[in-house]
């Protein structure tokens, strides 16, 4: 037994028992040897007492462009369009292979700092990003996202990305980096482009990720185009055959559409804060769980979010639909939970995470409850949907090994990261 935790409360997300009050939870290798309220009879390497502190799963961010971490507060409070062809596009165009290692490094370091120990990423130099989470040991299923007409696909330079990145890094570390394949979108991509990529994830038992109904504008234009939403679309371009998709955004998708993400095995990367800031619009979530859709949470990058402090989602992922809904029981805190990790971690390809629970990855976080805005605690689950925050974060977790604890990160030298950024 490599680290007993005593004395904790734990939100385990098992379905037998989702809470437990002076708990045990112990470590051997990348796995959870043991959970309970009795103490095991081995003795631990370290022992760490947890009184006062929470342990639950680590989290999962289902939909991000980490490298733009340089881009925070470049282009605030602007429409879309503008947004993009003002602002982001002409900065994308100046990255090097060196900035967005560091800008990986960093955007790591906030997402471990504030409590994320798995994340589904989309964007170029693959490469730089796929070596930052590999020296960090943070978990991670990466994608080239790929733009194009398909006429010359085998010559396009992001293809050739594409299948560099899954030959150097899938599976890399039993796993803990996964790749994925990425369609950009319907409105960035032809026909032929989005069957050859889908055709690549089928072959190599991928899950397929695709920007899908993000704002209205795009919703429609594709229906003026085809005669359909941009998910029937996929669907009749057999994209979803023998694959997993995972769509981000959806805030303008149909019951239909839902039909189709859910009898394909698909999920849905909610990004409610992104949205809310670029006004694309907002998922209609509650109608996506009765359908039975696998909702995940996502931050997106943080050029639209601005941090990937998952506890922001997950607070306005259980608050929002309720003023929507008009309804206070249309997200329960739980179910909120349930969202930002066992469902993310199925979105994933990961059944293997999302619980504490014997035989599961160690991928962990731990919060302390010993702070002003945490006191009292009438229900612990409640209390860390509707009132904690990622800086109450004081451990991080992953595959077994602690990368990050009270305020030293183990894998990362935050102070060369950010002077090299200054």
């Amino acid at each position: 037994m490599d680290i007993l935790f005593k004395n904790a409360r734990v939100i385990t997300m098992d379905e037998a028992t989702s809470y437990l009050e002076n708990a045990y939870v112990a470590v051997s290798g990348r796995k959870i040897e043991y959970v309970g309220t009795c103490r095991p009879e081995k003795t631990p390497k370290r022992e760490i007492d947890a009184r006062g502190k929470v342990i639950m799963p680590g989290i999962v961010n289902t939909h991000t462009h980490i490298p733009m971490t340089l881009f925070r507060g470049l282009s605030d409070d602007c429409e879309l369009q503008v947004w993009l062809t003002q602002y982001i596009w002409p900065a994308e165009d100046k990255l090097t292979s060196d900035r967005v290692r560091l800008a990986s490094e960093l955007a790591i370091a906030e997402m471990l700092r504030s409590g994320t120990t798995s994340f589904s990423d989309s964007y170029f130099f693959v490469d730089a990003i796929a070596d930052a989470v590999k020296s960090s040991g943070i978990r991670a299923n990466l994608s080239r996202s790929i733009v194009g007409s398909g006429e010359e696909y085998e010559e396009m330079a992001s293809v050739s990305e594409m299948k560099e990145l899954y030959k150097n890094y899938h599976m890399f570390d039993d796993g803990r980096i996964k790749v994925d394949a990425s369609i950009h979108a319907e409105y960035t991509s032809e026909t032929e482009c989005r069957i050859k990529t889908a055709a690549f994830a089928r072959e190599n038992g991928l899950v397929l990720q695709i920007h899908t109904s993000e704002t209205k504008k795009e919703h429609n234009d594709c229906i003026e185009k085809y005669g359909r939403t941009p998910t029937a679309q996929f669907e009749k371009e057999g994209l979803f055959d023998g694959v997993t998709p995972l769509l981000a955004h959806c805030c303008h998708i149909t019951e239909d559409d839902m039909e189709i993400i859910r009898n394909r095995g698909g999920s849905v990367a909610h990004c409610p804060y992104s949205n809310l800031k670029l006004a694309s619009g907002v998922a209609p979530v509650p109608a996506m769980m009765k359908k039975g859709v696998n909702v995940t949470l996502a931050t997106d990058g943080v050029a639209s979010n601005n941090n990937t402090d998952m506890f922001e989602e997950i607070k306005l992922f259980a608050t929002l639909h309720k003023g929507i809904c008009g309804d206070p029981t249309a997200i329960g805190a739980l179910k909120a939970l349930r969202a930002a990790t066992l469902n993310g971690a199925a979105a994933q390809g990961r059944s293997n995470l999302g619980r504490i629970k014997k035989g599961f990855e160690a991928d962990m976080i731990m919060l302390d409850f010993d702070r002003p805005h945490l006191i009292p605690c009438h229900n612990t689950i409640s209390n860390v949907v509707y009132s904690a925050n990622g800086s109450d974060v004081v451990m991080t977790m992953v595959g077994g090994k602690i990368l990050y604890e009270d305020g030293e990160f183990k894998t990362i030298d935050i102070e060369r990261v950010k002077s090299l950024l200054a």
